[in-house]
């Protein structure tokens, strides 16, 4: 079979992979000529996710997850080597002449080329930047909560960390007819970009309580327990958290039942049962990006690093205390 070269334009193929707890690596990476249906991809833009990817980072994934845990496209194997990741945007440079030229997202890991078949990759639309299409991940994160929650208009919403999934559920969750939603950080710093986002802020202390539906994020027992205190009599609280390997404290005593409380997983691998006979992941990756319209959303990008650096800003990026929303990773294009 024929090997692409190791260069493009005037670029190595190099990907990142995860080599064992705490480490990572640039390795040079090699593709397999086209096949039928396949493009080629020069990426623009790739998000690391600071949760999912943090805990493959630092070797947090339990073994019971090693096969859901995969990613789409991911090489090798659970817990270390991988080359992980799963928000890609790039441009097509060679193949399907109705994608060529054009930007498009896909589920592909840390690479700044790579082959892919042409139903794997999503036009981004033309009102959202490359950029902001890295979000389009998270942005399905929240659909999929909301699609759990089931929200009603006017509905008093309490989101539980500031993070960018939580960011974003309160962005979708605040225009919905009537509602009123709040954020709850520790982060005082998360208050202004709640506000640009069309949700109030509170502190933890400053919780509302009462509320008709309540979506968790922070992925700490003291987040969860905000998040119960939080939720109105009979109402659900969505636990969106993922904790890997670790465990986490569920105050469930008390009055959790007399207060006739639901916890309620969230997790996007799966489309909620109701909805699988109409949607699909790729009609949901479409809502996810045309829901980035917005440039305010631009807010939730706060650092940028080249590619070659990464496995240098990767340490910080992805320590748990770091003061971190997303992270855009920026690859330089060939020269012909």
């Amino acid at each position: 079979m024929e090997i692409w070269p190791v260069t493009h334009g005037t670029r190595e193929m190099q990907a990142l992979w995860y080599t064992g707890p705490q480490c990572c690596e640039m390795r040079m990476a090699t593709m397999a000529g086209h096949e039928t249906g396949e493009v080629l991809v020069d990426t623009l833009y790739t998000c690391v996710s600071r949760g999912t990817e943090g805990l493959v980072y630092r070797g947090e994934v339990p073994e019971t997850e090693w096969e859901r845990m995969r990613a789409p496209f991911q090489e090798g194997a659970f817990p270390f080597p991988v080359k992980y990741g799963y928000a890609n945007v790039g441009v097509v440079s060679d193949g399907a002449p109705d994608l060529l030229a054009k930007t498009v997202f896909s589920l592909f890991p840390h690479q700044n080329v790579f082959s892919l078949a042409m139903q794997h990759l999503v036009p981004v639309p033309d009102q959202v930047s490359a950029k902001r299409a890295v979000l389009a991940a998270n942005m399905e994160t929240a659909i999929n909560a909301l699609w759990d929650g089931k929200p009603s208009p006017g509905d008093h919403i309490c989101v539980v960390g500031g993070g960018v999934v939580g960011l974003l559920t309160a962005y979708v969750a605040a225009r919905i007819a009537g509602s009123a939603v709040t954020v709850v950080d520790t982060n005082s710093a998360r208050r202004s970009i709640a506000e640009k986002l069309g949700a109030r802020f509170a502190l933890p202390e400053e919780a509302p309580i009462n509320q008709d539906l309540v979506f968790h994020t922070s992925a700490s027992s003291a987040g969860l327990e905000t998040a119960l205190k939080a939720a109105g009599n009979d109402a659900s609280v969505i636990e969106m958290s993922w904790y890997g390997a670790g465990g986490v404290l569920a105050p469930l005593g008390g009055d959790f039942h007399c207060r006739r409380l639901r916890l309620v997983s969230s997790q996007v691998g799966t489309i909620p049962a109701e909805r699988q006979a109409r949607w699909t992941f790729r009609r949901r990756l479409e809502l996810a990006l045309n829901l980035l319209a917005d440039p305010v959303l631009d807010s939730l990008i706060t650092h940028e690093i080249r590619f070659l650096d990464l496995p240098e800003h990767l340490p910080t990026i992805l320590n748990k205390n770091a003061d971190v929303l997303a992270a855009v990773v920026v690859y330089d294009q060939p020269t012909q």
